[in-house]
């Protein structure tokens, strides 16, 4: 029985082939994947967003226009194309640079096999900054006295600091608060932490253009804009309420407790625990032991080579042989110490 275009679809059918996958091709897909995909989540997140909504207007007018033959329209279209896209790249400029500036920062193997950053049994500061940070906080939440301290990470923070005053001391509780005092020349701006040191002390920061509450001032702007163009850590102390929060890779927490303060600044110290510390210890113990023991029997090794090499017996003993009595090279000893060098 025949069916109208069965035929058809055979030759159809019998002229697919299916293209040869190279390892590279695969590669290429996964890239471009993940490019769009941080492409799209990046307009989403900007003011690029708006802007795109306004573009596809624009479109849909250009659309219509060719459609319908509007010549007027289409001449302006064609004329002032080149101009847009320029003026696209300057509207974008902040949203474009804190992207490029987020693509260097980004770690790519940690983020795809998910690898913690390796810690260390100092930290990135010790315990007692982290006493001191909150003491001076608490303190300072107390009695209502403004404060912006700004914690480095790995993102230098030398252009800032330059912005500022060198200090370069110590970090202290009673050094901080003396700083943030009212009406001392200090007071006004952002101090610089890096590790256990005060870098610098009325420091200018970048103020967020997120929208925050309006009950949140210039210092919680400026500790946003901060987070979002490095990964410090930023601490701030209210002068109209006392609160205390901080803010991290563009987000805030607000009014937080000492605990919770402690805590951020514990994470963010990303040093090794105890027990930790007692593992470690005892893997390095364990690997010296054995070490030693490697180079006892190596050394017995060639002790004996050399011996049985010049001819004579070495005599049973419970020590390690001593070196051959003969003033020849014996060909065995110098076979295991060039393999040894």
């Amino acid at each position: 029985m025949n069916i109208p275009g069965i035929d058809s679809f055979y030759i159809f059918i019998s002229q697919l082939r299916i293209p040869a996958v190279r390892w590279t091709d695969v590669v290429e897909v996964l890239i471009i994947a993940y490019l769009a995909y941080h492409i799209l989540l990046w307009i989403k997140n900007t003011r690029a967003w708006q802007l795109m909504k306004g573009i596809s207007v624009v479109l849909a007018i250009a659309f219509a226009a060719a459609f319908f033959n509007m010549t007027t329209i289409l001449w302006i279209f064609q004329h002032f194309a080149g101009i847009a896209v320029t003026a696209l790249v300057i509207i974008l400029q902040p949203e474009l640079r804190n992207a490029m500036e987020e693509l260097g920062r980004r770690n790519f193997l940690s983020s795809i096999f998910r690898m913690e950053p390796s810690k260390t049994e100092e930290g990135r500061f010790s315990d007692r900054t982290i006493n001191e940070l909150v003491r001076a906080c608490t303190e300072m939440g107390r009695v209502k006295t403004g404060a912006l301290i700004v914690i480095e990470q790995t993102t230098p923070l030398v252009e800032y600091a330059r912005s500022g005053i060198d200090i370069d001391g110590i970090v202290s509780s009673q050094l901080l608060i003396n700083i943030f005092e009212k009406n001392t020349p200090l007071h006004d701006g952002a101090v610089i932490i890096k590790g256990n040191r005060i870098v610098s002390a009325t420091s200018y920061l970048p103020l967020s253009s997120s929208r925050l509450d309006k009950n949140l001032g210039t210092r919680h702007r400026a500790g946003m804009g901060i987070s979002e163009e490095t990964d410090a850590l930023t601490l701030i102390v209210s002068e109209e309420t006392g609160f205390i929060s901080y803010t991290y890779k563009g987000q805030l927490w607000n009014k937080v407790t000492p605990e919770e303060l402690r805590g951020a600044l514990i994470r963010l110290q990303n040093k090794l625990s105890e027990e930790e510390v007692k593992n470690r210890n005892n893997a390095r113990s364990a690997f010296k032991s054995i070490s030693g023991l490697g180079w006892q029997a190596l050394r017995r090794s060639r002790s004996g080579s050399g011996t049985s090499g010049a001819g004579k017996p070495s005599e049973p003993s419970g020590d390690a042989p001593g070196p051959p009595e003969t003033s020849k090279e014996p060909v065995s000893t110098g076979e295991e110490g060039g393999a040894h060098d």
